[in-house]
Parts: structure tokens; sequence; C-alpha cells
């Protein structure tokens, strides 16, 4: 009997990124922040460029204030509330402290307002508003419920809602990689309202002019930033999720534990100085160009070659330290007959900072016909010999 198919694994050097990549250790310089914890994301590709601490959950402050505007957000673009909707405010809501945009139980501000004054002043009175119209049973508890369960949803699993404003509170917490996955969702989801996140002023039929000025600091650097949120308490330090557009890459980041407004502003500039000069694009596996062959048993030919069904582009270091690793499978050999377009095997990319993985299908980049009678009575007699004398030396790993 012939022998069985296996799966093969070939590793071959990714030449088709043409980089020279022979030489490069295997990861790029780490950023080192002097924030508690961090975790930057490049936004086109979904690559992680840091993560320091990142799934480690901590008090947000009002930076969870951005899971209130996402669910006020779902409900504008699914008809529940309209930008114009005017939301009572209750005794709860006007009992906080803290950064307010001062309202009253005889306010009955608009969505908008709520919005603006949730993303500008940081009102907690405005995020408690908002969540009082969007919960189930109309309680800031009952919103947090269904907040946290939303988080889970998009896959925020160390997120844990107490309340709507980052008021600090036992068991309020979220990790840095949850608001990253939050900031992400606000901006590809929600485009036209994300704009809201730029504005610098807002002041609420003038109650609070000293407190009208948007406190997120990268806005007015003119580095192409336009959110998305800072917070701030004694626990927590001082936080910030932000995001910027450079050209055509935009990266988001979230860091927490700075111990000065300034050392935020000065951070943040850092990250995404780093995020935006240390990193280019480029294509790293061509669809329908051969990368490898697959050996064919009683076909017309030996080997088929095997190309990517896709394209692949990823962020690399500018530096060429690619820290890239790839690899072929594929079970073989392939039985003949083989069609060009087969589904043939896989290529395996790892990269990035946190070894993220990337596989893509291969296929076979040419038909092969079953071989005629003369190779299937060669292939025969190899077969024979096999059981006879045992397999041939192997000659390359698998």
């Amino acid at each position: 009997m012939p022998h069985a198919p296996r799966a093969r694994k070939t590793a071959f050097a990714v030449l088709v990124l043409c980089l020279t990549a022979t030489g490069f250790p295997a990861t790029a310089q780490m950023f080192r922040t002097d924030a508690t914890a961090a975790y930057v994301i490049d936004h086109n590709t979904g690559q992680v460029l840091l993560s320091h601490n990142a799934d480690v959950p901590l008090p947000p402050a009002s930076m969870s204030k951005l899971m209130t505007l996402l669910m006020t957000f779902e409900a504008v673009a699914e008809g529940r509330l309209q930008l114009d909707t005017r939301v009572p405010v209750s005794a709860h809501a006007m009992s906080f402290g803290g950064s307010t945009m001062f309202l009253t139980t005889s306010d009955r501000p608009t969505v908008e307002d709520l919005i603006r004054g949730v993303i500008v002043v940081s009102g907690n009175d405005a995020s408690v508003a908002l969540a009082e119209a969007l919960s189930p049973d109309g309680t800031e508890e009952g919103f947090a419920q269904l907040a946290t369960e939303r988080a889970r949803e998009l896959g925020m699993t160390e997120t844990n809602l107490v309340n709507a404003s980052g008021w600090p509170a036992p068991g309020h917490v979220m990790s840095m990689r949850d608001l990253g996955i939050l900031a992400e969702e606000l901006i590809t989801a929600h485009p036209a309202l994300y704009d809201y996140f730029d504005e610098t002023e807002f002041d609420y039929e003038n109650r609070a002019p000293a407190n009208r000025f948007n406190r997120n600091p990268i806005l007015a650097m003119g580095i192409g930033a336009d959110g998305l949120k800072t917070g701030h308490t004694q626990e927590a330090g001082y936080g910030l999720v932000g995001s910027a557009v450079q050209g055509t890459r935009r990266v988001t980041f979230v860091i927490t534990g700075l111990d000065s407004a300034a050392a935020r502003s000065r951070e943040s500039e850092r990250i995404l100085t780093w995020a935006f000069r240390q990193f280019v694009e480029r294509q790293v596996v061509e669809e329908g160009v051969e990368i490898a062959r697959a050996d064919v048993f009683m076909g017309a030919a030996d080997s088929v070659g095997l190309a990517p069904a896709e394209d692949l582009t990823l962020l690399l270091p500018a530096s060429g330290e690619t820290g890239l690793e790839a690899e072929v499978t594929y079970t073989g050999p392939l039985m003949s007959p083989v069609r060009a377009g087969d589904e043939v095997g896989a290529l395996t990319i790892r990269y990035g900072a946190e070894g993220e993985e990337r596989i893509i299908p291969l296929v076979a980049t040419e038909d092969v016909a079953q071989g005629g009678v003369g190779v299937r009575l060669v292939t025969a007699a190899q077969a024979v010999m096999h059981r006879v004398f045992g397999p041939p030396p192997t000659l390359q790993g698998s």
C-alpha cells in the first residue's frame, strides 16, 4: 500500500516582502512607557503595537464614560433615541459633584446636549441622565448591568461596570485592552457621531463657563488627534483614551496611572510619535504568487505550486526588525489530480508585540493531472520497496 499522506511543514524566509529578512532579531525594540498600563493598536491592520499590563482590570475613572456614549450612539443608530429627544434629569443625576454640566431637575436637555456634555466637559450628571434614559428599569444600576453585558458581547472580558460615569466604586473596573476595543467600536461603527469627540468647547446655557473646555490634551497638539476621553481619580491616576490620524493611518491608544495631567500629555504625544514614526505598512504576501511547492502523489508532475488565496498587509517596524515567522503546512503528498485554485494548504504568519497569528489559505497554482500507466507502475513499485525495505532517508522535516 502507498504511504498515507501526512502533514508537512515547511518554514521559509518571507522574502516575498521585498524585505531582506535574514539576520533580524526575533522581536522589535519595545517602547518603554511610564504608564501603569498601556495598549496601542493600529486601526487599519488591527495590530497591537504595545501591550503593557493591558489585561489587568483597573479603575477607569471617566474613561468608562465611553461605554455610556457607545450605548447612547447605538440607541440613536437604532432609532430608540433621537439627537433632539429631551431627557429628564433625576435628583440622583443632579446629585453628582466633580465635573458636571450643572444640570437641575427642572432641565430637559436634548440627547445631543448630553453627548456633548459627556465628551467635552466630562459631565457626571450628563452620563447618569443618559444612563437612566437607556436603563431597562430606569436606574443607573440597571444601566450598568446592561452595559456590562454589552461589553461582554464586544469581547471586553475584563470589564465590570457599576455606574455610568466612572465615579470611584468597588468593582468598577476595565482593562486597557477593553477600553481599546471600546474606542475602536466607537470609531468604526459610529463615524458620524464620533465627530463630537474633537469638539473643544461646550457650555450648556452658560452654566459653567470655566468648565467648558475639553480636557483632552492631544486635540490641540496638531498631530491629527480627534478623540477620545480623559480620566482622573486619586485611585486611577491620570489616563487617556486617544486616537489620531496621520496620512492614511490611524492609531488608537489607552494609558493610565500617570501622576499628573502634564505627564499624561507628554506620554500621549510620545506614544503617538513612536507609533506613527516607527512602523510602516508592508505587503507581506501577494495573492496568486507562488511561495512554496507541495509533493503530488501519482501525478503527471511531481509537485505543484502553492500560492496565498489573498493579500496580507502588516504593519512592521521601520527599522527592518520584522520579527516575522512564517510556515507552510499541507497534508501530503497531495493526491492527484489537483486543480488550480484548490485549497491544499495554509500559510501561518506570526508577528507583533503579542505574537499575533494570521492563517491564510494556500491554493494550487496549476492543474496536475493524474499520471499515466508508467507513472502509476513506478509509484506502485516504490510502494512495494517501501514495505520490504522500509522508507528511504527523510530529507526534509515533517
